[in-house]
């Protein structure tokens, strides 16, 4: 792929690779389904879906993909008991992740509220019962990826490897992806090779701040996790990959494999490394 492009769209870096430059149009439409995504479920904007359901109850209509994102994060809180949920955003403002970035705890951390308390579904209608304030992080970036591919496939461009901040999907003959150390991003602790399917990573040296506070949360206490510090989750989609490598901060592999495709690479806080036997790739640690 000789082609690449560049910007910083939702607070990341993107790069699209594809084997011939892309035009004018096709970079408007790329930029237009970004925005869009971001007008909707963006909780640091005023303006957006998320900001207006958390200041007051009422039924809101989501788009298309909103019902695919919050039917993957039902099977999510499934699988994890709970700790994975959109229904993070004010667990994650009370530790200084807010729309002003004071980076400073409120108090000690609250935990999310149960959705079946506070949500309902009704097709593409979500009831709510109360204000929410809703973080759809753990699988949100993973879906704006596909959906961003999409709008390229769209174009006849569908040989493309869309890259956001290390979140990678891969259209075409396989590519070889390296799993980047935590902490050092001149260093790799494996790599993967990836071809019409997706590698998202996690890991709590991404977004941290104050003592020992960073953006992975367990929704059931509001407090961020410990034990693991990094995840890798190879899935046939971006939104998949990008939720899985959240749910194994929380839960063993194994109860995640029983409902989705998916390999991985765990790195623990004590250095334990571990990793499935099908991974497409190697560990060097």
């Amino acid at each position: 792929m000789r082609a690449r492009e560049s910007f910083d769209a939702i607070g990341t870096r993107w790069t699209l690779r594809t084997p011939a430059p892309l035009d004018g149009g096709v970079l408007a439409r790329v930029h237009a389904c970004v925005a869009a995504y971001d007008a909707v479920w963006s909780r640091f904007r005023p303006d957006s879906l998320v900001a207006r359901i958390a200041a007051a109850p009422g039924v809101y209509a989501l788009p298309a993909h909103g019902v695919a994102l919050l039917d993957l994060y039902d099977v999510l809180d499934e699988r994890t008991g709970g700790a994975v949920s959109p229904l993070v955003g004010r667990s994650l403002e009370r530790l200084g992740y807010d729309p002003g970035l004071t980076l400073v705890p409120a108090g000690p951390p609250v935990p999310a509220p149960r959705a079946a308390d506070v949500l309902a579904r009704d097709g593409d209608r979500l009831v709510v019962h109360e204000p929410v304030l809703l973080d759809v992080g753990a699988a949100g970036k993973g879906q704006l990826v596909d959906l961003v591919a999409a709008e390229l496939a769209a174009c006849g461009v569908d040989d493309v490897l869309v890259d956001a901040g290390g979140d990678v999907l891969r259209h075409g003959a396989p590519v070889r992806v390296g799993l980047q150390q935590p902490g050092d991003a001149s260093r790799a602790v494996g790599v993967v090779e990836v071809g019409d399917a997706a590698v998202c990573g996690s890991g709590v040296d991404r977004r941290t701040w104050g003592d020992g506070l960073h953006h992975v949360v367990d929704a059931r206490t509001g407090a961020p996790t410990r034990d693991v510090v990094a995840t890798w989750a190879v899935a046939p989609t971006a939104m998949v990959a990008d939720g899985l490598a959240t749910a194994l901060f929380f839960v063993d592999p194994e109860r995640l494999q029983v409902r989705f495709d998916l390999e991985y690479v765990r790195i623990h806080a004590d250095g334990r490394v571990h990793w499935s036997l099908g991974l497409p790739g190697e560990v060097f640690a």
